[in-house]
Order: structure tokens, then C-alpha cells, then sequence
């Protein structure tokens, strides 16, 4: 039976308002929750109640934000703070990504202390630092994070060179570990004594960090620059014939326990930064020559020698970082016509943050190459360190 025109009539406005209806849930905002205040606060006073100088229940913020750390910085500000304080003690507030339980504590103390006009030196930075020294901490030269304000305020103490105070704040040995801290110590004094590049203070590290490891008495008491020099240079000769030898263990082993079809794969490899590889070109058009610039991560033991072997560095004794999670080495090359050249090597560590760029032989990146690194660093969220 046809249906009336009254009946297609209302047919047709119901089709109508639901299409209207969904419209509306498609282009309409969602409400945005609240700002969680009670969260804030809660996170901010766990493990620090006695120490609060305000009551929890009177703060009464005038913030818009949403952002969950914001929130708890403003809330640690009520709670604790009479005076404020340098921003790199406001940090662990904000971001507490790869520090463990203890350091955590320890930072959080030292803000509340500081915060509420106590004195540092006595709630535990004597282990660290100075008198003299904690009040460098607390006002740092310049923008800088919690561990480069501790080694800042210890080269302080040592020269009144900004320019090396900045140095050695900046450089491997403001990551050194805490249980280290005596001993490099003696590094940063030795740096402030024979002043040299941020780039070679890195290399140098390198050297020391590994020496330490191998003889718990190395010290650098009564050596001079030269002489480290040479003692470093012998150290990437060791490493050259130590990987040689190395890869021709693993590459015999294979050939011993594995198939031909598993002996082709390599025996040494590790996850690395969850980053993927980038591309780029400055070429236009289907017809114009492929003049590519390409960031690889260089994933095995066999790729670190390589570059190390290409590039005259020591990035092959980077692999056991690597392995454990703590670093990601990156190789810049540039593609053109069927040919490919190694341009720089980068370390990243754990928060994707490029701590060591370079080229053949310990160079530095030169301005075109600096502004091939800016535009990987924008695309992958990567932070380039000044040195």
C-alpha cells in the first residue's frame, strides 16, 4: 500500500533531525574535566606532611591549567614554599622521568627545605657540595637542570671563567653517577685547571670513565692535559683492534652453531630508542636528482664499529650503554647519486635529548649540518643541547 504524503512528509523530517543530530555530535567539544585539585595537592604532601607550613584544605588556586604537573608545582608551592626558589628545584614537581625512588626524595627534600628558608648545607647537600657551594647551587648562572646547577656551583668553586663553569656543567661529568661523586670531582677540578673544549671534556670522559671502571685507583692527581691526551689516543687504538678481534670471534661462532641462512643475520643487536629512522630531501619535482639526507639507529655491535671505523671515534665503546637502554647512537648520511657519506654521529640518551653530536674525528657540526639536525629534531620531538 503507497503511503500517504502526510506519512512521506514525516518520514522526511525524522530523516532530517537525525542527520542534523549527527552533525552535532560530530563538530560538538566534549566538556573538558576540571583541573584535579584534590590529586595535586594529595601528590604534593605524600611523604612530606610534617613538613607543610599551610594547611592542604586552604588552597584555594586561581589557575586555569589542566596539566597534572602544573597543578602539583602550584600545590608544592602552598604547601611549602616562603620564598621561592631557582627553577631547577621547582623541576621534580614537574618531571621525574628516570630518576629512581631515592632521588627523587632527595630532590623533593632539598626543594622543601629551600623553599621554606631552611638550610641546605645541614638537610644533606654537605655530602655533595660545599657551603660555599650550595649557595652557587641555589643561585645558578643561567638556565640550568639539578645536576648541571651541582657541578655549576662545584667549578665555581674552582675557577671564575663563566665560560668553563658552563663547560663543565654541561658536560659527561654532570651525569655522572652519585655514588661517583668524590671522584669526579677531581675531574671537574682538573678541567678548571687545564681549561680545553666542551667536545674534547666529553671525549676525555670517555676515556676516564672507562679507566675508572677497569682501575678503581686511576686518578688524575699530578697528569697534565697533553699526557691525557696521548693516554686517550692510545685508548681508541686498544678499542680498534678489541672490536677487530671481536667481530671475528662472533662472526667464527656463528659460523659453528648456526645455519647459513642464520649466520647472515647479525649476532649482537639491541631494541634501541623507540625513534624512527627520518628522511629528508631538499630536491623538488619527479624529475630533479635524489640529494637525500638520511638519520639512521645504528642497532648492533657490527653497525657501532663501522661508523666508529668511519668516522675515527670511539662511539664502539658506546654498545653496553646501548644494550641497557641508557643511550641511542644515530648516524647522519647524506645520499646522493647512488653514493653515501657519514656525516655525523649523535648520541641520545634516555629522554631523547642529543648530548653528543659528532663528525670525522671528534669535529663538530658545521652550520649546514646544524640545520639538517634541527629539522629531525623538530619531526621526532628531539632536544639539541648547546655545548
Amino acid at each position: 500500500m503507497a503511503k500517504s504524503s502526510i506519512a512521506r512528509r514525516q518520514e522526511a523530517e525524522r530523516a532530517r533531525v537525525e542527520a542534523y543530530e549527527l552533525t552535532l555530535r560530530r563538530v560538538s567539544r566534549q566538556t573538558r574535566p576540571p583541573p584535579d585539585l584534590h590529586n595535586a595537592i594529595r601528590e604534593a604532601v605524600r611523604g612530606f606532611e610534617a613538613d607543610a607550613i599551610r594547611e592542604p584544605e586552604s588552597w584555594k588556586p586561581q589557575i586555569k591549567t589542566r596539566d597534572a604537573a602544573r597543578l602539583r608545582l602550584a600545590a608544592a608551592r602552598h604547601l611549602f614554599a616562603r620564598y621561592p626558589v631557582a627553577s631547577h628545584l621547582e623541576q621534580i614537581w614537574i618531571d621525574q622521568s628516570g630518576l629512581g625512588h631515592d632521588e627523587i626524595v632527595r630532590r623533593k627534600r632539598w626543594y622543601v627545605v629551600a623553599a621554606g628558608g631552611g638550610s641546605l648545607y645541614k638537610a644533606g647537600a654537605s655530602a655533595l657540595l660545599s657551603r660555599k657551594e650550595v649557595h652557587a647551587f641555589l643561585n645558578p648562572l643561567g638556565p640550568v637542570g639539578f645536576d648541571e646547577a651541582i657541578w655549576q656551583a662545584i667549578a665555581r668553586s674552582y675557577t671564575d671563567d663563566h665560560a668553563v663553569m658552563s663547560r663543565i656543567a654541561r658536560s659527561r661529568i654532570a651525569r655522572a653517577p652519585r655514588s661517583e661523586h668524590a671522584f669526579w670531582r677531581e675531574v671537574a677540578q682538573f678541567f678548571c685547571a687545564q681549561p680545553t673544549t666542551a667536545e674534547e671534556i666529553d671525549d676525555l670522559c670517555d676515556y676516564i670513565a672507562d679507566r675508572r671502571r677497569r682501575e678503581r685507583a686511576f686518578s688524575l692527581k699530578g697528569r697534565t692535559l697533553a699526557a691525557l691526551r696521548r693516554l686517550m689516543a692510545e685508548w681508541h687504538r686498544d678499542l680498534a683492534v678489541i672490536a677487530r678481534i671481536e667481530a671475528a670471534r662472533r662472526r667464527a661462532e656463528m659460523a659453528r652453531q648456526r645455519t647459513a641462512t642464520e649466520a647472515a643475520e647479525l649476532a649482537a643487536h639491541w631494541p634501541g630508542a623507540r625513534l624512527t629512522d627520518w628522511t629528508w630531501s631538499r630536491s623538488a619535482g619527479p624529475f630533479a636528482k635524489r640529494d637525500e639526507y638520511l638519520i639512521t639507529q645504528l642497532r648492533t655491535a657490527e653497525d657501532l664499529v663501522a661508523e666508529s671505523r668511519a668516522m675515527r671515534h670511539c662511539v664502539a665503546s658506546y654498545a653496553t650503554r646501548c644494550i641497557a637502554g641508557h643511550a641511542s647512537i644515530w648516524s647522519l648520511r647524506h645520499r646522493h647519486g647512488g653514493a653515501t657519506q657519514r656525516l655525523l654521529t649523535i648520541e641520545l640518551d634516555r629522554q631523547h635529548r642529543a648530548v653528543q653530536v659528532r663528525g670525522f674525528a671528534n669535529r663538530v657540526a658545521h652550520a649546514d649540518e646544524r640545520r639538517i639536525l634541527e629539522r629531525w629534531a623538530k619531526a621526532r620531538a628531539i632536544s639539541l643541547l648547546e655545548t
